[in-house]
């Protein structure tokens, strides 16, 4: 460590990489806006938090962009209890940042509390969570594709859903996992919930036999039958899980 440099602590890790989640992976610079206002917040500068992101990133082991491994003992605890423990960490870190910005999670989020008088302290305490991992979901998911669908490249970000390989409701451990997620425009994430079209192990996409009784559907065929076998538009940091996609591969209706 050089003189007059502070290490970091665990709150300050936790608020980096939750920013490092949120963000596509072009913009780890110390000139964007969301890194300046980090740094503000918790006393550094943007390029120590921008260089902190990209010593996340040489943690990941599939990245083929490293960062400058650089990382150190308690980077690596932080983010192997964040890669980890989604559902928890990535909340407790959203709350971290309310605090930090002098605020609640609930005006964070922008979430009317006046909708819950009916409802007992801990189930608006659940309610708040879920909303809160929903939005994070998203954002984790949309941007790890350059906020574009990985089938069709469309990049308008009001069609674009955030898509659970395995359901929802199938994998409670895995519901906020990024690898369990693929950024789909609102036609492919129905075709991809309903198992007319998946993502096999090598990333290729596959569609079902069925629509090929409609191939003389001008639509059909621009929309499904033109992407069958083709790649898909590969994330930027987080890769689909394998054994999710299998998972989802058992399920393509023939």
């Amino acid at each position: 460590m050089k003189e007059g440099q502070t290490l970091w602590t665990k709150d300050e890790l936790l608020l980096a990489i939750n920013l490092y989640n949120k963000l596509m992976f072009g913009q780890m610079s110390q000139t964007n806006k969301d890194i300046i206002e980090l740094a503000h917040l918790i006393g550094r500068t943007p390029g120590s938090v921008a260089f902190k992101l990209v010593n996340f990133a040489s943690l990941d082991p599939r990245l083929t962009q490293k960062g400058m491994v650089n990382a150190s003992k308690l980077d690596r605890e932080v983010w192997q209890e964040y890669m980890n423990n989604w559902g928890d960490v990535f909340f407790e870190s959203e709350v971290l940042l309310a605090k930090t910005k002098h605020t609640t999670i609930e005006k964070l989020y922008d979430i009317d509390l006046d909708k819950y008088q009916q409802r007992e302290g801990k189930e608006v305490q659940r309610l708040v969570k879920s909303r809160v991992n929903q939005e994070a979901f998203r954002a984790a998911v949309i941007t790890n594709f350059n906020n574009q669908c990985c089938i069709t490249g469309i990049g308008i970000i009001e069609l674009l859903v955030a898509s659970h390989i395995v359901p929802w409701s199938g994998d409670n451990f895995n519901r906020l996992n990024p690898n369990n997620g693929l950024a789909l425009n609102a036609l492919h994430d129905k075709a991809f919930d309903r198992h007319l079209i998946t993502v096999t192990e090598g990333l290729k996409i596959k569609i079902s036999s069925r629509f090929y009784n409609y191939k003389d559907v001008l639509s059909i065929k621009q929309n499904f039958l033109d992407y069958d076998g083709k790649s898909l538009i590969a994330p930027k940091k987080f890769y689909p899980d394998i054994e999710f996609l299998r998972m989802h591969n058992d399920l393509l209706e023939a």
